[in-house]
């Protein structure tokens, strides 16, 4: 028997096990997704092991002290994490855990504004460049450039949440900025629709082509 038909077999018993959650959840399922998921973290640690561990360990810098010291502080830090595995000395990774999340915080906000609000302010400018691309409508580009304005806008003035109080004490917000937020989650529900239905088309693809192998497969079986 060859490798390539044990592959399918397993990734047929494999699909066949998933899509038992149609029937309800039950311990094939579970089994297919703790494999799944035991799978990803191996590969994972593997690649981390492999691509980052081992080039750091054998390329340790040794004649320079500048170079060295810059070497030992990763070094010191990731030892220290190991020290969460005993609830004792768990504080010795405190300060590695801080750098990791500053890190990741710093990371996640400075891309968020290169790589998200910059380029949507750019797209908005854009928008209104009447003569950036040659045979369009300008009536059309207009329309759009307002269009895709008035979304950005709304949308952040929905989540402008400062308000004034009511005599009961209860927070209300002004009724023309209640308006102009009302208009805003418009946007956000079109926008979060849209991207369900890409979420859905893509696992739709995905089912497709499990029982388009699956079928493939039987047949390659029976001889057809």
């Amino acid at each position: 028997m060859s490798i390539e038909l044990i592959s399918a077999f397993i990734g047929l018993l494999l699909t066949l096990m998933v899509f038992s959650y149609l029937i309800g959840d039950n311990p094939l399922f579970r089994f297919a997704i703790y494999l799944f998921i035991g799978v990803s973290s191996g590969y994972a640690a593997a690649v981390i092991v492999r691509s980052v561990l081992i080039p750091r360990l054998t390329s340790f810098p040794t004649g320079n002290v500048s170079q060295l010291i810059f070497a030992l502080i990763p070094l010191l830090l990731s030892v220290s994490l190991l020290a969460k595995f005993s609830p004792r000395i768990s504080w010795l990774g405190n300060v590695a855990m801080a750098v990791l999340v500053g890190v990741g915080a710093s990371v996640a906000v400075g891309g968020a504004l290169i790589g998200t609000l910059l380029p949507q302010a750019q797209a908005a400018v854009n928008a209104f460049d009447l003569g950036a691309v040659v045979g369009a409508n300008p009536l059309l580009r207009l329309v759009e450039g307002t269009v895709m304005l008035l979304g950005t806008v709304l949308t952040l003035a929905s989540f402008h949440f400062s308000a004034g109080r009511a005599p009961d004490g209860t927070p209300r917000r002004h009724p023309i900025l209640e308006s102009i937020a009302g208009l805003g989650r418009m946007f956000i529900a079109i926008t979060l629709g849209s991207l369900f239905a890409g979420a859905y088309v893509a696992a739709l693809t995905a089912m497709i082509e499990r029982l388009s192998s699956i079928i493939n497969f039987t047949r390659q079986i029976m001889g057809l």
